[in-house]
């Protein structure tokens, strides 16, 4: 998966005549930050140059997971048609580019972001978008301005900065936003499905009604030390790959989300939950299934549609496949 080809080209833009040395120090001590998540009262992007090092090493990557996500949603949700959106902790607008590359008709879009670093890039990248985005600096877990609740409220990337006493207080924030979706994306480590875990029971106990991954609304069947995450292979570009001192051209990005929504909807298939492993003619495959269960499914040839269907499918998935 690679950036739209809008966003690219105005990254390129930005990202041009920076010495190559330096963002790749910015690059190595974002990453840092991000992979440890550091909570130290700081902004992981508090200057020009860290916002540039997260536009050449981690909006490609965090742009794939994010709209992966929404692609689930577009798969069990087709009638969902968002025309506004906000977006909070928006970092460079990555949520916005992916949410109007799954839904065209999006019209406008507020985007709330603390740091002002970054707040600058993503209002200049914005206007290269067909979508007027409205940019307001604020804090999920403090004061944010008065906005008129959205279609679609989206959050990614975000909780993993948070103390984890607040994500409960931020999931409710967001709800109350919401007229119809919400989604929230993390980073696809344990402590990443954790936070989501909590959001999970956060929104059930709110009513609202949970639309993808899950594929219901039992408890979760997932034990420790397995975990909920799925994964988006990214394109590198050129600065990309020297920034990180990267050699291969592609690398794959880990993330978890949820989804829940204001309106019932029908949850029905199973979920991929890891890379469906085919060797001859027998194939495995790790399911959620709508029944509240999870666990591996051995088929063989001789089982025909199923076979196939587990031949074909991809990590992350939704088959007709529950037995």
């Amino acid at each position: 998966m690679e950036l739209p080809s809008p966003l690219r080209a105005a990254v390129d833009q930005m990202l041009a005549g920076e010495p190559l040395e330096r963002l790749a120090k910015a690059s190595a001590l974002l990453s840092d930050r991000y992979r440890r998540e550091v909570r130290d009262g700081r902004f992981h992007i508090d200057d020009a140059l860290a916002a540039k090092a997260y536009l050449a090493t981690r909006m490609p990557a965090t742009y794939a997971a994010v709209r992966a996500a929404l692609s689930m949603v577009e798969d069990v949700a087709p009638d969902f048609e968002p025309r506004t959106q906000i977006d909070l902790g928006s970092g460079p607008g990555t949520a916005f580019w992916a949410a109007q590359d799954a839904w065209p008709q999006m019209q406008s879009a507020d985007m709330v972001e603390a740091s002002a670093a970054i707040r600058s890039v993503g209002d200049a990248l914005a206007r290269h978008a067909t979508v007027m985005a409205r940019w307001h600096a604020g804090d999920v877990t403090g004061k944010i301005p008065a906005l008129a609740p959205a279609d679609l409220v989206t959050l990614a990337y975000v909780l993993d900065e948070l103390p984890p006493a607040t994500i409960a207080a931020v999931t409710t924030k967001l709800w109350a936003l919401t007229t119809d979706m919400l989604v929230i994306i993390e980073p696809g480590t344990t402590a990443g499905w954790q936070r989501i875990l909590a959001v999970r029971e956060t929104l059930k106990a709110a009513g609202a009604h949970l639309v993808a991954p899950c594929s219901h609304e039992h408890d979760c069947p997932i034990e420790v030390p397995d975990w909920c995450h799925f994964s988006r292979r990214v394109a590198r570009s050129r600065v990309h790959r020297l920034a990180k001192g990267a050699e291969v051209p592609w690398e794959d990005e880990k993330f978890i989300f949820i989804a829940a929504s204001r309106s019932p909807i029908t949850l029905a298939g199973a979920r991929v939950l890891s890379p469906p492993r085919v060797s001859g003619g027998v194939g495995r495959v790790k399911l959620c299934r709508t029944d509240g269960s999870a666990g591996e499914v051995t088929l063989s040839k001789r089982d025909g549609d199923a076979f196939k269907q587990v031949r074909r499918a991809d990590w992350g998935d939704r088959i007709d496949l529950e037995s």
